[in-house]
């Protein structure tokens, strides 16, 4: 290879760096004059199951760099330019039961992880507080509960949840409740919502809570959106159409979404964003979710180890969560369209992924493809804000009614 051939390789591959860091400077600012809300992040149950002080907040301390494979803290979190979050309170559905009492300590968690930290946390239950949070320089937060088996068929405790600070639920998780019916339990049970289910969405309405389709079957879906009055969201999902897993949402239920008002919030998740990596994921999940029936919080701990140990996941990149955010777009438009991540709730991302510090790289991904800052803003909180402005007013209206 002559010398001027090299010398021009050089300078194309600087040309395509010095891009990539306009990119990523161009994102950083970006998310410094918005609202990027994270849909979804497990810190509380990575807390809970910190094995050398279960669950305590003192010593899984985050105002430096998260022990072991933590993927949240502070640093990190301002790195990556988070503005709100809605932190998970799960509660898994294979635990032996108890599941309002381990509802309650999870909440409960929650609220003292967002108290220790004045200086960084702000807890809100209004989009408009959210919104009052990030001008004062702190980090709204908000919480989800995972599950709908939490409630233990009572709407009297939805509206105790509701009333320390729950502004979402996801109405299943990987089990069926005893009205509707999960993605990743076969066979359906109840071909959607029960009557009780169709209660359940309307009470949440009433109160202002958002329904959270994540992790549910398309038909459970389709009846909480045909009976919502208010917008959904999935609070951690992806595009059925790309990754043909249980756990995502089919096209004809993503073009539901604009005259709902609802959200899709795509996921960081490996297994839900690669085909690659979802036919590595769902044998794993299914192994685990029929050994975990059942056990200690400790015991499904170790049978998850085990299977992870034994399995090799493929690379992924960013530019596959960026596919699954374009695909919604040409489904849903750019209005339907929100970020939920799942940190601290799996261990497999895509490179440049890996932890809260890097939402940038995703943004920068889109902005490279062309995308405007205006629509970066939408995605990154002003839809889901937006969806939850919409479920207060309707709240407001039918309590008034």
């Amino acid at each position: 290879m002559c010398l001027r051939a090299v010398a021009c390789i050089f300078v194309l591959l600087a040309s395509t760096a010095a891009q990539a860091d306009r990119a990523l400077e161009h994102a950083k600012k970006l998310l410094d004059r918005s609202i990027l809300f994270d849909g979804h992040n497990d810190l509380p149950w990575e807390i809970r199951e910190y094995e050398p002080a279960p669950g305590d907040i003192v010593a899984y301390d985050i105002r430096r760099r998260a022990p072991g494979e933590g993927q949240t803290d502070i640093p990190r979190l301002r790195a990556g330019g988070v503005g709100a979050v809605f932190w998970s309170v799960y509660v898994p559905p294979e635990a032996p039961g108890g599941f309002a009492r381990m509802q309650l300590e999870q909440i409960d968690l929650a609220r003292r992880i967002v108290n220790r930290y004045p200086d960084t946390f702000q807890l809100a239950g209004t989009a408009r507080e959210i919104r009052a949070a990030r001008r004062a320089g702190k980090i709204g937060s908000m919480l989800g509960i995972e599950g709908g088996h939490a409630i233990e068929d009572s709407l009297g405790a939805l509206r105790a949840y509701y009333d320390l600070g729950v502004r979402y639920m996801t109405l299943t998780h990987n089990r069926h409740t005893s009205w509707g019916d999960s993605a990743m339990q076969d066979p359906p049970q109840h071909g959607g919502l029960t009557p009780f289910g169709e209660d359940v969405v309307r009470e949440m309405n009433r109160l202002g809570m958002l329904v959270d389709l994540s992790h549910t079957a398309p038909d459970t879906m389709r009846d909480a959106i045909r009976v919502s009055q208010a917008p959904v969201i999935f609070s951690h999902s992806a595009a059925r159409a790309l990754c043909e897993i249980p756990r995502n949402v089919p096209d004809d239920v993503i073009t539901m979404l604009p005259k709902n008002g609802g959200v899709l919030m795509v996921t960081f998740v490996s297994g839900f964003i690669s085909q690659e990596a979802a036919d590595v994921t769902l044998p794993m999940m299914k192994e685990y979710l029929a050994r975990a029936e059942g056990k200690s919080d400790s015991e499904r701990k170790a049978i998850y180890e085990e299977i992870r140990a034994k399995t090799k996941m493929p690379p992924v990149t960013v530019a596959a969560v960026a596919d699954h955010i374009e695909h919604v777009r040409k489904v849903a438009g750019v209005d339907h369209i929100g970020i939920g991540s799942d940190y601290d709730g799996n261990t497999n991302w895509p490179t440049g992924l890996e932890d809260v510090s890097m939402f940038p790289n995703l943004f920068a991904e889109l902005i490279r493809r062309g995308w405007s800052d205006e629509d970066l803003a939408k995605i990154a909180g002003g839809n889901v804000l937006r969806a939850l402005e919409q479920a207060e007013a309707v709240a407001k209206r039918l309590q008034e009614r």
